[in-house]
């Protein structure tokens, strides 16, 4: 499985140190700073406690598309799948394909509209102090992306737990960020990151572990057509990497 890389960062190592400690948490080619979450650590009281954070919270501006930007491309990417058609040797203009152009190119604006949302967006009114260090997990969260490469689905199921340090966020919220990061082109490594790095950012907590299994239909419906097939990736950063202890509830909690 995959684990995000981490670097202890000292206090006195100049912002042009920092600035190496990037993790992709966008797209086209943006990088942000995550928080050296082996930062966050337990004093001999064993209460929580962080060093100053760097984080460049980059998700809060990183919408890339707009709903204008919608109506604008529609006709352009209608006339693609036009030509598509064309080249696939079909008929654009008999009837069972005349609107197709036109109900695909709205599909794909939808199966991709994690552009034109923020994290911002969805976390700024659920984000709330509560006296709680206990571990937080939602699991079997449902997840439909499309692969970067092959422009088909990717679906399956996402498992999020993270444990807080004073600050909690609304449960529902996680499943939203699924669904940003998800509905965009995607690779599932990058898909895992993406989410287990907006929530550090987000909530600057002791740890967060996320795990994603999912059916990638370019491997079932072409190429090497093995149709049980799964791919399971997984990020973990601060305790969650750790230590061994809290990771192992983690997965046994989410496999429960």
């Amino acid at each position: 499985m995959e684990r995000s890389k981490q670097k202890q960062l000292k206090p006195s190592e100049s912002d042009a140190s920092a600035s190496n400690d990037t993790s992709l948490n966008g797209h086209f080619g943006q990088t942000v700073k995550v928080q050296n979450m082996s930062g966050v650590s337990k004093g001999s009281t064993g209460e929580v406690s962080t060093q100053p954070s760097s984080v460049m919270e980059s998700w809060r501006e990183e919408r890339t598309r707009s709903i204008e930007d919608n109506e604008m491309s529609l006709p352009s990417i209608a006339a693609a799948y036009t030509t598509i058609l064309r080249g696939l040797g079909e008929d654009p203009q008999r009837q069972g394909l005349i609107k197709t152009p036109w109900r695909a190119a709205t599909a794909m604006q939808f199966f991709t509209k994690g552009y034109q949302e923020k994290i911002i967006d969805v976390l700024n009114d659920a984000i709330f102090d509560e006296d709680h260090d206990e571990m937080v997990i939602v699991k079997d969260i449902d997840m439909f992306s499309m692969c970067e490469h092959h422009l088909v689905p990717i679906f399956g199921r996402v498992h999020i737990g993270y444990l807080p340090n004073k600050r909690v966020l609304g449960l529902s919220k996680l499943a939203r960020i699924v669904e940003i990061y998800s509905r965009r082109l995607q690779v599932q490594e990058r898909l895992t990151k993406q989410i287990a790095v907006a929530i550090t950012e987000a909530l600057q907590p002791a740890g967060v572990g996320v795990v994603v299994e999912a059916t990638h239909m370019c491997m079932v419906m072409r190429g090497v057509q093995k149709m049980n097939s799964k791919t399971v990736t997984s990020t973990m950063l601060g305790v969650f990497r750790e230590d061994p202890k809290t990771r192992d509830e983690f997965l046994t909690l989410i496999r429960s």
